[in-house]
């Protein structure tokens, strides 16, 4: 349910206008997200959701870049990765990998199959063993910038 909520919420914050927690929390109602406001201030939070100005000086929320050399939410959290055949391990600050797994959801990525994410770490599944040297590969060298 967290992972879908969030994932809608990435979607809204790309496609709409969204100011604060309020209108958020109303979009999340219509689509059949009954949440309460600790809960989208929570996921704002986990998300590293930022306000900026938008083109007509309007406040909404966004996310940090994302690709993996500029977000900040991936390059501060992730502390390792290594892959074993198709699939890539990624360790994170505790409490961190959920809200940076989402983050690589979003991004399209046709090598990966899916994802899961516990408390610190994050299991990458990728279509062959080559291409998850490459993605763990990607992902350390952006950590040694």
């Amino acid at each position: 349910m967290k992972k879908a909520r969030q994932k809608l919420i990435i979607e809204l914050i790309r496609t709409s206008s969204i100011g604060n927690q309020d209108a958020l929390q109303e979009a999340l109602r219509l689509r059949g997200f009954p949440v309460t406001q600790a809960t989208v201030s929570r996921d704002i939070r986990e998300l590293n959701l930022i306000k900026r100005a938008d083109e007509n000086g309007v406040y909404r929320y966004v996310l940090p870049e994302q690709s993996l050399g500029n977000t900040d939410l991936l390059t501060g959290n992730i502390l390792d990765a290594d892959s074993a055949g198709n699939t890539v391990v990624i360790k994170c600050r505790s409490g961190t990998a959920q809200a940076v797994c989402t983050v690589l959801d979003g991004m399209v990525r046709p090598e990966v199959v899916g994802t899961l994410a516990g408390d610190d770490t994050i299991f990458v599944l990728i279509r062959t063993g080559e291409q998850a040297r490459r993605f763990a590969a990607e992902i350390l060298k952006k950590l040694h910038m």
